[in-house]
């Protein structure tokens, strides 16, 4: 039996499946791949309402024309209700009956069908029901009390393919819980009706019908069941036997077409017993709990299909803002070519004689009176005392720089440009590479997903020469709409916008000198007694120290030599691997230990500059061009995980729930 908890649980559970996976679907852009049109209004029209254990059983009569389905509604009433006739089509509405002592009242009765979104209104004439329009009631004491009954306009009035009452026997037949399916010689045997039958009670939970066959008095119980078992298995398949819930036939009689006599309806089966008693006897709990458990497990069937399909595109938007995102590193990367050597060490100089002890700054004061014959020391005088050519050498030095920058900065933004913009893009990585390594990952779930569903797959990867991966990715749907927003831009205004921002990457920042103070710092808390021994009789004799040649490196530019340190930035962008190159001289005859020192100085120094600027560019690159991309990929991809976890948590509330009813 199941409990008032357990069906509030499982509604509860339905309703908000039925609201998350449209959500899921929207915020996808999938509506366009997927039509959840059907299960959504099989949710509203056939599962829901049913939930409610108080709704009587609906029993629809429905059939080809001329078949006699007024005919048979009228025998089941017994009274004259709907009119009759030789002519097909003649009834345009639904007419709903229903016990008129368990719904006392045409209002009680009539709210009923809201859940269902109408609200039929009293038949007043036979008349009414040969003009189209909205579906109309009838209360009679000879309908059983857990029932309502139906009678449906035809389905097959017309021709090639266009049917007048087609549509409005749908929506009959979609909210019915069991059919009566009359027939007769003419057309049981018709595949587009029992087609069309078929799709109604198959669909989305199977729904079990009697079967009437109209036929001449003649025919023998045999052939009877003959011709039922064929339109049995053109609607249910090998699997009749067990929705089938009975045959009966009801003989051609000139009295009945006349009006004068109710149709007569007997079982085929001898020990059957007659239709009226069928329906009226019939566990409505159990037959709504085995209906319900049919339609609830197609319905988290269609669901399942819909999150495995939506957990699919979720991986291809986040393969595609990575392959964005990766792209954009290479960009930004692009745009910082060139190094300022001479630019940054100045500054980190200032700092470093800023924060020279006392002892140190008044010798290195007395230092200056001294002109040894050193090449350095003059170099090192001539910048501390800031000579015009120096500063014209300076200046001269940011120029450059600035021009270079300018031309890569130019070819970046117009790369960045393109792949932002375009439907599909490729990118290069390193196989080792984490970042490709999860990229190609995506890929081959993404391929099989496909591949098993014999589709073609719009994304893949190749592995080229060496130790290289090549991936083609396609926009997604959820960013196209951003995209279009973008293009509509005039590259020009962008260009511009971010060449005037030129100078964000040319300048030291505040947040840039802080963490300069702070290598200074550390570097200085590294040194020990000795080190500070020689830096002190260094700067009474104006050398050069190993913990300041970059004082040396500013004032000769001695490039003859130079010996590159590699400074590995991890993590930045999501690419790996990069390096930046800094030029040391190899001829300033410092120890090797001296040499290692300016290394762990230096590298630490051009790591700080390049991490700065990398994210200088990068969030320039995003606010003027690729940053709409990310946040609408970032969102979707949040949202849509959110939504993706409480619909599979709802589908297997569901199946719990179905279970321990």
């Amino acid at each position: 039996m199941t409990t008032t908890h357990e069906k509030n649980s499982l509604d509860a559970e339905i309703r908000s499946l039925r609201k998350t996976i449209p959500q899921i679907i929207d915020r996808l852009k999938l509506s366009g791949k997927i039509d959840i049109s059907s299960w959504c209004h099989i949710i509203d029209k056939k599962l829901i309402p049913r939930l409610n254990p108080d709704f009587p059983l609906v029993v629809s009569i429905c059939g080809g024309g001329s078949s006699g389905k007024s005919t048979l509604f009228n025998a089941l009433l017994q009274a004259h209700v709907s009119p009759t006739g030789g002519t097909a089509g003649i009834n345009r509405r639904i007419l709903i009956a229903g016990n008129s002592k368990r719904f006392q009242a045409d209002d009680e009765f009539s709210a009923r069908f809201e859940p269902f979104g109408f609200r039929p209104e009293r038949l007043t004439s036979k008349h009414e029901l040969t003009m189209q329009g909205d579906p109309l009631f009838v209360r009679h004491p000879e309908i059983p009390s857990n029932l309502i009954l139906m009678d449906t306009p035809d389905f097959d009035t017309g021709a090639r393919g266009v049917y007048t009452n087609r549509d409005l026997a749908r929506q009959a037949l979609e909210l019915s819980d069991i059919f009566i399916y009359i027939f007769t010689n003419a057309n049981y045997n018709n595949r587009d009706n029992t087609d069309f039958i078929s799709q109604m009670l198959t669909g989305i939970g199977k729904r079990k019908c009697f079967l009437v066959y109209r036929v001449y008095t003649a025919y023998k119980s045999e052939e009877i069941l003959a011709h039922a078992r064929i339109v049995a298995n053109n609607i249910y398949g090998e699997d009749a036997g067990n929705y089938v819930l009975g045959v009966f036939r009801a003989d051609e009689d000139n009295r009945v077409a006349a009006d004068e006599k109710f149709m007569d309806v007997r079982p085929v089966a001898e020990r059957e017993i007659p239709l009226m008693d069928a329906l009226t006897h019939m566990d409505v709990e159990k037959f709504r709990i085995d209906l319900l458990s049919s339609i609830l497990q197609d319905i988290v069937h269609q669901a399942d299909g819909v999150v495995e399909a939506a957990d699919l595109s979720t991986r291809e938007l986040r393969l595609y803002r990575d392959a964005l995102q990766t792209w954009q590193s290479h960009c930004v990367h692009e745009a910082l070519h060139h190094f300022p050597m001479d630019i940054i060490l100045k500054r980190f100089t200032e700092i470093w004689l800023a924060t020279d002890p006392t002892h140190i700054r008044w010798m290195r004061k007395a230092g200056d009176m001294i002109e040894l014959p050193f090449k350095a020391v003059i170099g090192t005088v001539k910048w501390m005392r800031g000579r015009p050519a120096d500063k014209k050498h300076m200046q001269t030095s940011i120029n450059q720089f600035s021009a270079k920058l300018e031309e890569d900065l130019l070819l970046a933004v117009n790369n960045l440009w393109r792949k932002a913009v375009n439907p599909e893009m490729s990118v290069s990585l390193i196989a080792r590479d984490p970042v490709a390594r999860s990229m190609y990952a995506a890929c081959q779930k993404i391929d099989e997903y496909y591949r098993t569903r014999s589709m073609d797959n719009p994304h893949h990867v190749e592995k080229k020469n060496g130790d290289t991966m090549e991936f083609f990715v396609q926009a997604h749907a959820a960013v196209m709409e951003t995209q279009q927003r973008i293009r509509s831009r005039k590259w020009e205004e962008v260009l511009t916008s971010v060449m005037n921002r030129k100078e964000q990457i040319v300048h030291i920042s505040e947040k840039l000198d802080k963490e300069l103070a702070l290598i200074v710092t550390q570097f200085r808390g590294r040194m020990n007694f000795f080190a500070n021994l020689r830096q002190t009789f260094a700067a009474l004799l104006n050398v050069v120290p190993a913990t300041v040649a970059v004082t040396y490196i500013l004032t000769t530019g001695d490039p003859v030599g130079a010996v590159g340190i590699k400074v590995k930035l991890t993590g930045l962008f999501g690419l790996k691997d990069l390096y930046a190159l800094v030029a040391i001289p190899a001829t300033t005859g410092l120890k090797k230990a001296d040499q290692k020192q300016l290394e762990d100085l230096l590298g630490p120094i051009a790591k700080s500059w390049l991490e700065h600027k990398l994210n200088t560019i990068r969030q320039l690159f995003e606010e003027e061009i690729s940053g709409e991309l990310f946040s609408a990929a970032g969102d979707t991809i949040e949202v849509s995980e959110a939504l993706l976890t409480r619909a599979k948590e709802n589908i297997l509330n569901c199946r719990n729930l179905t279970r321990e009813t």
